[in-house]
């Protein structure tokens, strides 16, 4: 009897919440801030290094609700300094410059 195909599986993508607007996305649409376990905090561009994270999307709008609520501080349980929003606003500015200029 000849084995019967079977459908490829479809891969999940895991999903988190913005801290900023508290909508959930998936993981690859988020940048992620992680603190380290020698408590810096830091852009996580990879995904992948260890401590607490959490999730913002990459918006002027999200980033800078989250630095006025703080909302990100609150999230990792230790002070956001002012370099990690800096790099936060210019990845959510070049992000946003990106699609305009895919649109023309």
């Amino acid at each position: 009897m000849p084995k019967q195909a079977q459908p490829p599986r479809v891969r999940r993508q895991p999903q988190r919440t913005c801290v900023a607007c508290r909508d959930v996305e998936g993981k690859r649409t988020l940048v992620r801030v992680v603190r380290t376990p020698d408590g810096t905090v830091e852009l996580d561009v990879t995904g992948k290094k260890s401590g607490r994270g959490a999730y913002v999307h990459a918006s002027v709008e999200c980033v800078q609700k989250v630095v006025k609520t703080g909302g990100l501080s609150r999230a990792l349980n230790v002070p956001v300094g002012a370099e990690v929003t800096d790099q936060l606003l210019a990845r959510a500015a070049e992000g946003t410059g990106q699609q305009e200029n895919s649109g023309a």
